[in-house]
């Protein structure tokens, strides 16, 4: 059997080279294309140290600003390199600067890119810190090869980065773990439905794990009528096969620890025609990213694992396609989920709240500390806050404030939005314990959210993220592709930075 993995995702590692202290003529001969961030008012001090920096302030002065990078020169080596200069100011927030960063790095990338270099300058050093591993996570998401079909030569990229002028080395761990799992999360959704099917998907899992050293177990058909996995079994009824599973992966650092501090679970639904609700042309067309949720989970796990993090992790991966035929469900049927729980089917296209149900159970009885889900879920989300953000929810409101600010430090923004009790009004069903969905209420985003709440032990702190900013034309901070992987970063944010498994306030 052939390997996905192994046949079609880019191996290759960006080499990164760091250099403290002012960078020689020499070491600026072996840069093709470099990267010079200023302050957006250089110092006099600042422009002596730039190699023919009157020259560069003189070009400066003749255009006008605004524009990233702000001017494109060369300078006079042996190698002609290019040097795009950009100024920065430090006080924007991350989002602000990470979409300063893909500006640069494209600016590189619109010649053969070669060796980038990076030279932050003129800054603190906290700042050159930072702004270099901004720069360094644009160029990582840039640099990565996504899944392409063409035949003949490939694209130009970034080879290697070099930076330089640094005042100290910097650990580059995270930002570099971070980037493998945004790449992984955005790969995997980019895969044309035909080449990366339910079976294939799953049998990715299966090599992934054993690469990354994870515990695999697959909860196949069979497995899931036992366990009366009904709300994700309805959805999987339309397929031609039995190729629906859902999957759990078990990343463990240290032996002997069953239950997990994290649970994340997605929603890899493969391609979602609608089922009897056939959606229109235009919403179906890129139905294969339905699954990014799932994606943006595994992606995760890869960044924890990478990273080594003394945290046991759980991640659940609820996949199937969505279908209409003969067998699909339809509405009115009546289904009885994992918990028990009697569901009135009112629209088969809002199948992901279903799938995501029996999942959110199964991975609810392993009694995480805290479990969160992703799931690319409902247009309404996308209507409220554009594909800019995306919608935050949770069982926990205090919470609210810091998924907030979470997002503004780390520039994976979020919106948080209220669930619960007065929203059942709308899920009232005559004949079963609740409708899958309202046939006329508005705020679908949030009924979603409330419906998935009847799945989630009342003791699990749990935050549910509808991925409105899985895809946005022409990126998201400091991606360049449609597809944007958004909330890998986000959630690293949430584990190192706002340390979410240790704080009391989780509980």
């Amino acid at each position: 059997m052939s390997s996905l993995l192994a046949e079609q995702f880019p191996e290759s590692k960006i080499r990164i080279v760091q250099q403290i202290g002012q960078p020689s003529p020499t070491v600026l001969e072996t840069i093709d294309q470099l990267l010079l961030i200023l302050p957006a008012q250089p110092t006099e001090k600042s422009w002596s140290l730039v190699p023919q920096g009157s020259k560069v302030k003189a070009l400066l002065k003749r255009r006008p600003s605004g524009s990233v990078p702000e001017i494109t020169t060369r300078l006079a080596n042996k190698t002609q390199t290019a040097i795009h200069v950009g100024l920065l100011d430090s006080r924007i927030d991350a989002f602000e600067q990470l979409t300063f960063a893909k500006k640069m790095v494209a600016a590189a990338l619109a010649e053969n890119a070669g060796c980038v270099g990076i030279w932050v300058h003129g800054f603190s050093a906290e700042q050159q810190r930072v702004i270099a591993e901004r720069m360094c996570a644009a160029a990582l998401a840039a640099g990565f090869s996504m899944p392409r079909f063409k035949s003949g030569s490939k694209k130009a990229t970034i080879k290697s980065l070099r930076i330089v002028g640094l005042d100290a080395r910097l650990d580059l761990r995270r930002t570099v773990a971070e980037a493998d799992g945004n790449n992984l999360a955005r790969w995997l959704t980019a895969m044309p439905p035909n080449k990366l099917d339910a079976q294939q998907y799953v049998n990715l899992l299966r090599e992934l794990a054993r690469k990354q050293g994870w515990q695999y177990r697959k909860y196949g058909i069979a497995e899931l009528k036992k366990l009366g996995a009904g709300a994700f079994l309805a959805v999987a009824q339309g397929n031609a096969d039995n190729s629906a599973a859902i999957v759990r992966l078990r990343y463990r650092p240290r032996k002997n620890v069953a239950r997990p501090a994290l649970s994340l679970v997605g929603k890899g639904i493969i391609f979602d025609t609608g089922g009897i609700n056939l959606k229109p042309f235009q919403s179906m067309l890129d139905m294969h990213i339905d699954m990014g949720g799932s994606a943006v989970a595994a992606g995760t796990l890869l960044a924890i694992s990478e990273l080594e993090l003394p945290v046991a992790v759980d991640c659940w991966l609820a996949i199937t396609e969505n279908r209409t035929g003969p067998t699909a469900y339809k509405p009115q049927d009546l289904i009885t989920a994992a918990n028990g729980k009697t569901i009135q089917t009112i629209h088969t296209d809002a199948e992901g709240r279903m799938a995501l149900a029996d999942t959110l159970t199964l991975a609810g009885r392993e009694k995480p500390a805290l479990l969160i889900d992703y799931a690319t879920l409902t247009g309404a989300c996308i209507n409220a806050i554009t594909p800019r953000y995306s919608g935050v929810f949770s069982n926990r409101q205090k919470l609210h404030p810091v998924l907030k600010k979470t997002g503004v430090e780390c520039g994976e923004r979020v919106w948080p939005f209220p669930m619960g009790k007065e929203f059942l009004e709308e899920l009232k069903s005559d004949s079963a314990d609740l409708k899958q969905c309202s046939p006329s209420a508005g705020g679908d985003h949030i009924l979603a959210a409330t419906f998935l709440n009847e799945f989630v032990d009342k003791s699990i702190p749990w935050v549910h993220i509808d991925l409105s900013a899985c895809m946005r034309k022409g990126g998201l901070a400091h991606v360049p592709t449609d597809i944007s992987g958004f909330g890998v970063r986000y959630t690293m944010s949430l584990i190192l930075d706002r340390k979410v498994l240790d704080s009391a306030e989780w509980k």
